[in-house]
């Protein structure tokens, strides 16, 4: 055993310029403060004070949520120690402070010298941990009121108690007078992407699933009062060492969801705990073990708890708390829950948004229709796999609307309710149909059932710019980066309003921005439209030049069309020729070869072109009404005429 130091310390110094000051509960070095959150600040106090020897995950959970809370610590543990890490740069394979003990816990490895007297106890050879004394935060107190909450909710009678109880204050509430200056706000939770426990990477699917699940859940319990960031910001953060003070000043967000899944065959344990943003504080937290079959009652259950809990922390109930709980989703059967399993399959792939990952995608959602022909949710995924491919691969658009069509309105057949199939029909009618209308109905639709559904703000601000709204798109690109702030295509699409709305200098800006954060990201190539109409020829020509090496059909109208606007006619022509020898070996969207017909002037060639995209229903005719590409063809009749039959009239 480690021999008792002389008196007891209360700073320690350790590695290059460390130094952990357990009564301010405060680690610095050379002198600068180093932010640490609490559980983690707790855990290295904790390691510290037992320096040399090992601390087991028990000892860990013990000290941190107290002896009587029975849930998966693993997740918050795992976590907080790769915060410690990161904060001490210590490396995990050869680490210099924190060691990891397979199967028990960690150890914490450095020699610690006392502050004062810089002095080292040894024992058999290596340095002795001094006694030193427990931490005494400043929020102790709260700390330990935060460890009772916890295993208050643990108690399933108990959540019943607090739930009525908080929904008689909102009875008692809406009859008085006096309103809390909080009731109108609108919180906003991020649920961070469901760490993968089973120790086999091929099943990440199903914890990145269960990610989407309860962003969908959670956003559709009480959007007017609770907003949840969309898929694409938080799958961000994924296996990343931001703390979550970080995430919360990034995401703009109140409340954080983390949580853990392990599963096997038949059984499922899901861990989940709630932490408000403002001081860490660790609001809920629960482990569930259940059957897989189980599954979609245990989503809605989670949904609904962290909502009551959110919303008890407001001080106040809102109004969705005087109405009952909906019923909850039936359980699986065995044939329905493998169908489920192929639908997050599906979801996985089609979040890659590549030509290959929406293959993949449609092979597993049509595999889930073929077990579950009832699965509503299936079609949807369908139905967006098709829409959206033809986009991305350049195919003749007619290969895989009608298919696109069919699933949307077969879903909204099975279920009418479920936002994402009227979202879906919406761009189906908008893109292929020409239907503003129906497009216009459809996505507010989908925004009424969802107010959270940032694709559903996305699209409809595209369907809006199209139309030449640009005011009211801009508000709907607005909300939807509230709820997808870290989406490059919803920043990139604003870019792309800025310049359909003629606002090039800010649209150029936005491009910038977004590569930035990925100098490949596809769409802010639209910075090309950008400088052209600016003027800015040598600017254009040097984004054409960076995609020299492709072959793409893409690539050669963008080179024909910047050439041709910057006087580069023999470099027009040549791309020209180089597109129309590719299309004459696979057809491709016309609105492809409009695009280069422009660059050379040739304004008959362009028309007739564009006639075929309309015959062929292209997507790429939506943006007709709104491009400066097609000035030079606004006073030719044939164009006004095709203008009108696109419902895009003035």
């Amino acid at each position: 055993m480690p021999s008792e130091p002389a008196r007891i310390l209360d700073c320690v110094k350790f590695g290059d310029g460390f130094e952990l000051d357990f009564a301010a509960s405060r680690l610095s070095r050379s002198g600068r403060f180093l932010k640490l959150e609490r559980i983690p600040m707790e855990v290295l106090l904790l390691l510290v004070q037992k320096r040399g020897q090992a601390v087991t995950r028990e000892q860990i959970a013990e000290k941190i949520w107290g002896k009587d809370v029975h849930l998966d610590t693993d997740n918050s543990i795992n976590g907080a120690v790769r915060k410690i890490r990161q904060v001490l740069k210590d490396d995990s394979d050869q680490p210099s402070f924190i060691q990891t003990i397979t199967g028990q816990g960690y150890r914490f490895i450095a020699p610690v010298v006392e502050a004062a007297t810089e002095t080292v106890a040894e024992v058999h050879g290596e340095p002795a941990a001094p006694a030193l004394p427990s931490p005494a935060p400043a929020d102790a107190g709260a700390g330990v009121g935060r460890r009772r909450w916890v295993r208050l909710v643990l108690d399933p009678l108990l959540v019943v108690a607090i739930i009525v109880t908080a929904v008689l204050f909102y009875f008692r509430w809406s009859h008085s007078q006096a309103r809390s200056p909080r009731s109108g706000e609108r919180m906003m939770l991020a649920v961070l992407p469901f760490e993968n426990l089973t120790g086999d990477a091929s099943q990440s699917y199903f914890s990145d699933g269960m990610t989407e699940e309860m962003i969908t859940q959670l956003g559709s319990l009480d959007p007017h009062h609770l907003g949840v960031i969309a898929r694409t910001s938080v799958m961000h953060y994924k296996n990343s060492q931001e703390s979550l003070a970080q995430i919360g000043r990034e995401l703009g967000v109140q409340y954080v969801l983390e949580g853990s899944v392990r599963r096997d065959a038949n059984q499922v344990r899901i861990t989940a705990q709630l932490i408000e943003m403002k001081d860490q504080t660790h609001l809920w937290a629960r482990q569930y073990d259940r059957e897989l079959k189980d599954l979609l009652v245990l989503q809605s259950e989670i949904a609904r708890e962290i909502s009551d809990e959110i919303q008890t922390s407001l001080g106040e109930r809102k109004a969705v708390a005087s109405e009952p709980h909906s019923a909850p989703e039936p359980t699986l059967s065995p044939q329905a829950f493998e169908a489920y399993n192929l639908y997050l399959k599906g979801l996985y792939f089609w979040n890659r948004r590549s030509v290959e990952g929406f293959q993949q995608a449609i092979s597993y959602f049509q595999q889930a229709t073929a077990k579950d022909p009832t699965y509503a949710r299936a079609f949807v995924g369908l139905a967006d796999s098709y829409a959206l491919i033809g986009g991305y691969s350049g195919a003749p658009p007619g290969e895989y609307m009608d298919k696109a069509r069919a699933a949307a309105l077969h879903a909204l057949q099975l279920d009418d309710s479920l936002p994402e199939a009227h979202a879906a029909l919406a761009l189906i009618v908008q893109n292929h149909d020409y239907d503003w209308q129906t497009a216009e109905k459809e996505f507010k639709r989908a925004i009424e059932l969802n107010p959270n559904d940032a694709t559903a703000h996305h699209w409809y601000a595209e369907h809006l710019t199209w139309l030449g709204r640009f005011d009211e798109a801009l508000a709907e690109s607005e909300r939807a980066r509230q709820l997808d702030p870290l989406s490059l295509i919803i920043a990139a699409d604003n870019g792309a309003i800025l310049y359909y709305s003629r606002q090039y200098d800010r649209a150029i800006a936005q491009f910038k921005a977004v590569r930035e954060l990925d100098p490949n990201f596809s769409r802010s190539g639209m910075i090309t439209d950008a400088y052209i109409e600016k003027g800015m020829f040598a600017e254009a020509l040097a984004e054409t030049q960076k995609h020299d090496s492709d072959e793409t059909a893409w690539h050669y109208s963008n080179l024909a069309f910047v050439a041709g606007r910057a006087g580069r006619r023999q470099e027009a022509e040549a791309a020209l020729r180089k597109l129309l020898e590719l299309n004459r070996r696979q057809p491709m969207d016309p609105i492809v070869i409009v695009q280069a017909y422009l660059g050379t002037g040739d304004k008959d060639q362009a028309m007739a072109w564009l006639e075929k995209a309309y015959a062929q229903r292209s997507n790429g005719l939506t943006a007709l009404k709104v491009d400066a590409a097609y000035d030079p063809l606004r006073s030719d009749p044939r164009f006004q005429n095709l203008l009108a039959r696109l419902g895009l009239a003035a």
